[in-house]
This record gives C-alpha cells, sequence and structure tokens, in this order.
C-alpha cells in the first residue's frame, strides 16, 4: 500500500507549524528578541519530537529554586537575570494598611527585557513564618502583598534580614517537566527504576553494568561473621526515591546498610536501622539472617542490590563482639536515627549543596514543612537545631530568629557536626549507618580514636571507605561473585546491577573524621582530613 506523505492531515498542520516556526526563531533569536522562544513551542510538536528536547533541557534537579537574594527595607540594590525576563530589581516597603501593631509589607518587583512574548518567570518568596510564590507574564512592576506580619518576632526578622527571593529557573514549563521527571523516582514501576537510574547517571556519573543471572547468590552463613557490612542500594519505590535523592547530595552508591552479628551459639543475625514494624514504623531490629534474607529476595518490591564487605581479619580480631551485641540491645526497638539523618550530609556552610539548593533553600523547605507535618518537622531538624543552639523547645521559626540574635547564620548552624552523645526526646538517634557504626566503636575498632570521632556524622559513603574490610579476594566467601566475571573486591550477593562503591576500604580513621567534608558532584572531591 502506498503511502499518503504528499498530503497533510488537518492534524498536522499545527506540528508542521510549529515546527516552522522554530526554526524560523532559531535562525532570528540571536539578532532581534522573538515574539516566540523555541523552548515555548516545545509543547506544540509531536510527544516523540518534543519530550526527548524537553528531557535534555529539564530534569528533576531543575525542580530546586534558585536563592535571588534578600529584599529589606532600605536596601534597594537586589537585581538578577530571571530565566523570562533578564533585568529585574526588587525592593520592600513596610506600611500598616491593617492597622495592627506591627502592620505589614508589601514587595515590588520590577520585570523586564523579557527574551519572548510567550515566557514567564516563576517565583518563591518566603520568610522562616511563611512561603508563597507567583508567576510573572508581562514586562511591569509587579507587587507582592504581605497585608500583616506574624507577630514581633516576624517583623524583626524581616526589618533585619528581609524576605527571601527564589527563582524557578527552568520556568513554568520547566517546572512541570521536572515534576513529570520526579514523579517515577517514587513510583514502584519498570518506570521509576529506570528513572532512578537515569538520574544517578546524569547527576552523580553512576554506571549500571548488568550482572549475569543469575541475580541472587547462593549464601552459605558459615563463610559470614560479626560486623561484616551489608551495603544496600534501593532503586525503586518510595525509599528508591529517597535514596537516589540521597546518593546525589552525599555522593554514596548506597543508600542503605545493615550489620551481621552471630550470638554465642553461633546463630547468625542482622542488625538495621530502618526496619519496619508491624506498626509501620521505622525502627532498630535484630533479626534472624533468614527471615532478613528472606523479605530481601520476596517481599522487598525496591529492588534491592545488596553486597557482602566482610571485615578483614585483623581487625575481626580486634572487634569485642560482646560489647557490640550489649550496643545493639540497648538499642533495639528505638526509632531509626531521623533527628540527625541530614546532619551526616551537610558538613559545611556551601560545599555540600549541589546547585541550586542552598542553606537559603533548605530553611524554605523546611519553612514550608513545618507549617504542613509539624509533628515530623520537630523529629527531623527542630531537636537537633536546638541542640546546635543548646536551647530547648524553639519550633524552626524561633531558631531562625535566635540565629540572628547571636549575630550567627542558619548555613553555619547546619554545619556544627553531631555530636553521638546527644540524647533526644525518643532516646539517642541513630541512622542506618551510624547504628552499625556506633556498634564498630563499642567494639573497639575506632581504638584510642572513639572519643574523638563522632559516628553520626558519617555517610555511608564515609563508611565503606573505612579501611576496615577484606583486602585479599584469596580469602572471601567461596561463593563470593561466583556467577560474575567481574571479581570486585566485596561480595554481591543479590541485584541485577554490579554495585560499585567508589573508594572502597581506602581510609584510615582520624580525628574528627567527616566533620568538614565537601561532596559536590559529580566528583565529590574531598580534602584530606577533612
Amino acid at each position: 500500500m502506498a503511502s499518503s506523505s504528499s498530503s497533510s492531515s488537518p492534524s498536522t498542520l499545527p506540528s508542521l507549524l510549529a515546527i516552522a516556526v522554530l526554526i524560523l526563531t532559531v535562525s532570528t533569536a540571536e539578532s532581534l528578541k522573538s515574539p516566540f522562544h523555541p523552548r515555548d513551542l516545545l509543547p506544540l510538536l509531536p510527544k516523540q519530537v518534543s519530550w526527548p528536547i524537553l528531557n535534555s533541557l529539564y530534569g528533576a534537579a531543575d525542580l530546586l529554586p534558585t536563592f535571588i537574594g534578600t529584599a529589606s527595607p532600605g536596601n534597594d540594590d537586589v537585581k538578577w537575570k530571571g530565566a523570562c525576563f533578564y533585568e529585574n530589581t526588587a525592593y520592600l516597603e513596610f506600611h500598616n494598611k491593617s492597622g495592627t501593631e506591627f502592620g505589614g509589607g508589601t514587595l515590588h518587583i520590577q520585570a523586564d527585557k523579557a527574551h519572548s512574548w510567550t515566557c514567564m518567570d516563576l517565583y518563591v518568596f518566603a520568610t522562616p513564618y511563611r512561603v508563597t510564590w507567583t508567576w510573572y507574564f508581562i514586562s511591569r512592576a509587579h507587587t507582592v502583598d504581605f497585608p500583616e506580619w506574624d507577630g514581633l518576632a516576624e517583623y524583626e526578622y524581616v526589618k533585619n534580614k528581609g524576605v527571601s527571593i527564589f527563582l524557578m529557573h527552568a520556568g513554568m514549563l520547566g517546572t512541570l517537566q521536572a515534576l513529570w521527571d520526579v514523579f517515577p523516582l517514587f513510583t514502584n514501576t519498570g518506570w521509576g527504576e529506570s528513572s532512578n537510574l537515569a538520574f544517578l547517571e546524569k547527576h552523580m556519573g553512576a554506571e549500571f553494568e548488568a550482572r549475569p543471572e543469575p541475580w541472587v547468590t547462593n549464601v552459605t552463613t558459615d563463610q559470614i561473621q560479626s560486623g561484616d557490612l551489608l551495603a544496600i542500594s534501593k532503586i525503586r519505590g518510595r525509599w528508591g526515591g529517597f535514596e537516589t535523592l540521597e546518593k546525589w547530595v552525599s555522593g554514596a552508591y548506597a543508600g542503605h546498610s545493615a550489620v551481621c552479628l552471630r550470638d554465642s551459639e553461633g546463630k547468625l543475625w542482622v542488625g538495621e536501622s530502618g526496619n519496619e514494624n508491624e506498626k509501620g514504623e521505622d525502627v532498630i531490629a535484630i533479626l534472624p539472617w533468614e527471615e532478613w534474607w528472606e523479605f530481601e529476595l520476596t517481599k522487598d518490591d525496591s529492588n534491592p542490590q545488596i553486597a557482602l564487605l566482610p571485615l578483614h581479619p585483623d581487625v575481626r580480631a580486634k572487634f569485642n563482639v560482646t560489647a557490640a551485641w550489649e550496643y545493639a540491645r540497648s538499642m533495639e526497638g528505638k526509632p531509626y536515627g531521623y533527628h540527625n539523618l541530614i546532619f551526616s550530609w551537610i558538613d559545611t556552610v556551601s560545599e555540600n549543596y549541589p546547585p541550586p539548593l542552598d542553606s537559603h533553600l533548605v530553611a524554605s523547605f523546611m519553612t514550608v514543612w513545618s507549617k504542613m507535618q509539624p509533628d515530623y518537622a520537630a523529629n527531623m531538624w527542630n531537636e537537633a537545631l536546638n541542640k546546635r543552639l543548646g536551647t530547648k523547645g524553639l519550633d524552626l521559626s524561633d531558631v531562625l530568629v535566635e540565629v540572628e540574635k547571636r549575630g550567627s547564620s542558619f548555613d553555619k548552624l547546619l554545619a556544627i557536626p553531631e555530636q553521638d552523645d546527644w540524647i533526644y526526646s525518643d532516646g539517642k538517634s541513630t541512622s542506618c549507618i551510624a547504628f552499625i557504626l556506633e556498634m564498630y566503636k563499642e567494639g573497639g575498632l575506632f581504638g584510642s580514636l572513639a572519643d574523638s570521632v563522632q559516628v553520626t556524622e558519617f555517610t555511608i559513603k564515609d563508611a565503606y571507605m573505612l579501611n576496615f574490610f577484606e583486602t585479599n579476594a584469596t580469602r572471601l566467601p567461596k561463593w563470593c561473585n561466583d556467577n560474575d566475571s567481574v571479581k570486585l573486591p566485596y561480595c554481591q550477593i543479590l541485584g541485577k546491577y554490579r554495585m560499585q562503591l567508589p573508594g572502597y576500604n581506602t581510609m584510615e580513621p582520624y580525628t574528627h573524621m567527616n566533620e568538614q567534608c565537601p561532596s559536590l558532584p559529580p566528583k565529590y572531591n574531598r580534602p584530606d582530613n577533612c
């Protein structure tokens, strides 16, 4: 049957027109302001044409707004280039239209020099007490009104620090596309899995090489000993999406961990911080190996990739298993360490935030979440921030005001190292890896450095880089990497993709280890003794 390529159906005419205008505007955009910008026309193109282009322009990371500056009374020097409007200025004016004790204010924004007639800029405005957003489509003066400040605290904060301005650099279209990219990260689907892998490949430079089948090792437990570490990478579902973002900001190639323990009768157990109990709570649990392994093989829908990292014989000889068990039993049933989770990642004022993420954006995110989920916010950061200030009971807004009173800044507060001996309202707080490293500490593996190392500052990457693990491949279990032509220096026991752990087993412990380390992608370079 002959094709009818010489004629165009009515449904293709908008696409053909869009392509023609796209070509025209590309050829003229450099010389003059175009009625349309090529990006603005992409949604009009056929999906098979437009979506690959959109995906190359925008990704999940484009959801992160860029901090522009703060507009405060007397500061009229806030200027920036937007995604649409290339010349923008802002200033803040106080007023008392409400007739209240502290009045309110108006943020004035002048937007000029749009690069096309169809673009728009999307903004977020924040104080410790509120977050609002809007978009601008027309070159002119715009206003954002704050009818009434939330009491003396917000009034004083805005008077001294101003209103923070954030720009969504991807614009409305790019932000919607980025949302479309983020959504599948957390879905328990093949789409979600491929999205997580693509994100890590793009933003970390990670590689995912398929292993030969079978992807499950026939493990015999007689060669697994106390202290052997289990590095776990989840790549789909709720935890897969969370771990992908955790890996991106920290540089870790695993997102979860557990540890092996043998009791006095030789039975093998697994200790894990972050195990879901019958109530749906994430707690510290000690499970028989058979139960833990059966769950990973048959019930864990995150498609986990798991590697066993055996301790070096010399390190194992120093490991006090009795002390390790005492510590593990003392922590069993306690909540997962949400209190200090983000603080193992943030060590510096500015070098732990993948652009455009920064401490201003972190503060704004915390503000939003504190309004939406106050109990969650208290668990995730409020108590930890109070520990750093030496205060009790302050909520996030009060914390930000207190930092300002002390002449400090929020980015410096976030970078204060966590202390292993801090006691929170629900007891000691340990993430999955902090629980294991505290056990190592109690078991003597840090030796004389134990009092000068805060393991709650370690990420999973920091842990697997410790030179605690086997260096002689001939001493690895016989079944280790048995079906794989690539012989890793550790034993991958589950997963389709070969687990890479850059920097594995290379770092000698030292005083104040990992308290001031940068972690910027994609290289994640770290100076010596940070």
